[in-house]
């Protein structure tokens, strides 16, 4: 089942259930999505936007999730930092499972070798394949790093 429709199938429950903060998060992501797909028809791509770009979407929801989360966090308002780490948790519902660490290290080692990397100067290309593969199963914040330790090692 793809993306768009384990998200339909999950809002019809929601709705179902009364469940008002599981829907409002679930619109939010149908609404980003959406919104996506508008500008992907007005640059010529008639059919929207993709699983791997809707991965995108929900990692980059997460991400400022997070990143609020911790501004509430610091200023005192535990509520409000609350329901964005509920939000978290219903988006992360829709991502593939997060790869362990071994994993993580193993993919990077796959990239540097499908790629022919040898210097750092090489490491746009290892991120990108990277990201075409592990879109939403890894932090490439975190990743990087690796990245760039690996690299320089070589």
């Amino acid at each position: 089942m793809d993306l768009r429709t384990r998200l339909n199938t999950s809002i019809k429950q929601a709705m179902r259930d009364k469940d008002s903060a599981r829907l409002s998060t679930l619109r939010l992501i149908n609404a980003a999505i959406k919104d996506r797909d508008i500008a992907a028809r007005g640059e010529g791509n008639d059919d929207g936007v993709g699983d791997d770009e809707v991965l995108g979407i929900l990692g980059k929801m997460v991400k400022q999730r997070k990143d609020t989360a911790k501004t509430y966090e610091e200023g005192g308002r535990l509520d409000l930092a609350e329901r964005e780490l509920s939000e978290i948790g219903v988006i992360e519902e829709f991502l593939p499972r997060k790869l362990s660490d071994d994993e993580v290290a193993a993919a990077v080692d796959a990239a540097v070798a499908e790629t022919g990397a040898s210097s750092i100067r090489d490491m746009g290309r290892v991120m990108g394949a990277l990201k075409g593969k592990y879109t939403g199963q890894m932090d490439f914040g975190a990743v990087g790093g690796m990245v760039k330790d690996r690299l320089s090692n070589i």
